[in-house]
């Protein structure tokens, strides 16, 4: 369902994205091509001078929720996968490819690109150079602590490659079976 906010903004949604029934998108929010937005994510850019922006190929899983404050923006650049129940919070920017695992919080960061914030992790005011890992259940919310975070493995950048692309394939699977009704 997509819905204006209080200061008449709507969203606007790439013709080449597929988004469930019962997501909820509101507002200032601008989401790419290829995108797949699953059931139940809420997407909202309700306060003013809000604005959200997702960047082509992404995924917004089931139950992810996105906003922003008054004044500030999500943007969340190509290629990154938004798992199951996780929170992104504005101000907040996800480089491109990255992984935000399941049930994870991120607030107030910049994310470089190809990072993963594994599941139940909990990321705030903090800047991460691209490559990083932050660990299942790991806090991160000093930035002394960011030097500790390990690099991204071959297996893992596999793995969120693995995600972003089946969920583009999810995009065309659902946008076909639209087709044939």
């Amino acid at each position: 369902m997509l819905y204006p906010n209080p200061q008449n903004q709507y969203p606007k949604v790439s013709e080449n994205s597929w988004v469930s029934e019962t997501a909820i998108i509101v507002g200032d929010v601008t989401i790419g091509d290829n995108v797949y937005v699953a059931h139940n994510a809420i997407i909202r850019a309700d306060e003013p001078g809000s604005s959200i922006r997702i960047g082509d190929r992404c995924n917004v899983q089931d139950n992810v929720i996105i906003h922003s404050l008054s004044n500030s923006e999500v943007v969340i650049e190509n290629n990154t996968s938004l798992a199951h129940g996780c929170i992104v919070h504005g101000p907040c920017t996800l480089g491109k490819g990255c992984f935000v695992g399941f049930g994870t919080v991120v607030f107030d960061c910049n994310i470089g690109d190809d990072v993963l914030l594994l599941h139940n992790s909990t990321v705030r005011a903090v800047k991460i150079p691209s490559a990083k890992v932050v660990a299942d259940g790991q806090v991160l919310t000093d930035q002394d602590d960011v030097e500790n975070l390990k690099e991204i493995t071959p297996d893992l950048m596999k793995f969120k490659s693995s995600v972003s692309n089946i969920n583009v394939q999810l995009v065309d699977g659902y946008r076909n079976m639209a087709k044939e009704v």
